[in-house]
């Protein structure tokens, strides 16, 4: 039997789709890298946005028209959020919502879960996804991830280390910790710094050259854990999402912190490790926003000098507080505010790595594209291509810029 699993959306769902292509690998399936030939076809869908509710079920219906032959199993928060339209459409044999998603191998194929084992590559990268913590305590006014992930919980902390030591055993030159809110790792476990306490474990307990974090709320973000960014195998990026620079629209929103408190925390890390490169989400057009907020929000972000933008305009999702706040902003209006901020964005990433010409980083080679160049990311999350007949693959080599 051969399967194909596709991940839309964060890095979570991604980190899971290697967990559960490892299982099916482990139970006798043949995992293909695409779809042409498969039995069956595995989307691990996404909800966060009614873009991304689209994205997953337009890939659905494309998926069934392209390859027929494939029984179709829906997974994750689309199949959470909408599990009647997903069970409708053509092809589709299983939805399997977020509650369930450890057991998709057993529903799907009727034979408990084995023992995993990892190796690079199967997902276009390098970099093996560690997923540590799930679900969301936080009350965000628009967030509909919450809601399909249910409450924080956390992976016990010797279970994650020894994941962690599995993983590099088997190859891996660098981790990605995941979670849908991977700052409140070790919250529900009692841990007084629990996100700081399992780096600082990793790192001690495993060599894997480069451990990376995904999205960490700003509020998660405590000088323990500041501190290890001082140890230079913790890569030098952080991705804390904003998401306005406008103090009033960050109440709406729900927020946590103020724009004050964010530029005080960018300050402390960047005075730890001056050259990491700081990314974010931004939010534009959310029910409130006026010219002057939008205005107010460019600016912040500008001043922030973020090495990358992560830019949606507000997205109205059914079950979250913010759609029954008045003064909503035109969609053509979102659009025009996204344009706008995207293309600050482009301009700030263009002066982060422009930092960085004639430096001399180290590369972790992810994959050869079809002229031959070899495409690989620094720790800083900068991206370089180099041709060569070497064969880079899941090397670590330094590279002048």
């Amino acid at each position: 039997m051969q399967v194909y699993l596709e991940s839309l959306g964060c890095r979570l769902n991604a980190a899971e789709s290697e967990t559960l292509a490892r299982r099916f690998a482990g139970a006798g399936y043949t995992v293909l890298e695409t779809p042409e030939q498969a039995d069956l076809i595995v989307l691990n869908s996404c909800a966060v946005t009614a873009q991304a509710a689209r994205k997953s079920r337009h890939r659905l219906h494309t998926l069934h028209h392209r390859y027929p032959q494939a029984r179709l199993a829906v997974v994750g928060c689309w199949a959470t959020a909408e599990a009647e339209i997903a069970a409708q459409i053509p092809g589709v044999a299983w939805v399997i919502p977020n509650a369930d998603k450890a057991r998709a191998l057993e529903i799907i194929a009727g034979v408990e879960a084995p023992p995993l084992a990892w190796s690079p590559g199967r997902w276009g990268h390098t970099r093996a996804f560690l997923a540590v913590q799930d679900g969301c305590n936080h009350a965000c006014t628009y967030c509909i991830t919450r809601i399909l992930r249910g409450p924080a919980r956390s992976r016990p902390l010797d279970d994650a280390v020894q994941a962690a030591r599995d993983l590099r055993s088997q190859g891996a030159q660098e981790i990605v910790l995941t979670g849908v809110s991977l700052g409140a790792y070790g919250h529900d476990l009692g841990l007084e710094h629990g996100l700081a306490t399992l780096v600082a474990a990793i790192l001690r307990e495993t060599d894997v050259p480069r451990l990376r974090l995904s999205s960490v709320e700003p509020w998660d973000v405590d000088a323990a854990l500041i501190a290890l960014w001082e140890n230079p195998r913790l890569c030098r990026q952080l991705h804390l999402p904003l998401q306005s620079g406008s103090d009033p629209i960050l109440k709406r929103m729900g927020r946590r912190h103020t724009t004050a408190q964010f530029a005080a925390l960018v300050d402390a890390v960047r005075t730890v490790s001056p050259d990491i490169a700081i990314t974010t989400d931004v939010m534009v057009g959310f029910p409130g926003e006026t010219g002057a907020d939008f205005a107010a929000s460019l600016d912040f972000v500008a001043r922030m000098a973020f090495a990358r933008l992560h830019v949606f305009p507000y997205s109205e999702r059914q079950g979250t507080p913010a759609v029954h706040l008045p003064d909503s902003v035109p969609h053509p209006v979102r659009l025009e505010r996204a344009a706008h901020m995207r293309a600050l964005g482009e301009q700030l990433a263009a002066n982060y790595r422009l930092c960085f010409v004639g430096r001399t980083l180290p590369v972790l080679w992810e994959r050869r594209d079809a002229v031959g160049y070899w495409h690989g990311l620094t720790d800083n999350y900068l991206e370089v291509t180099t041709r060569s007949e070497e064969d880079l693959y899941n090397c670590l080599t330094a590279v002048t810029l």
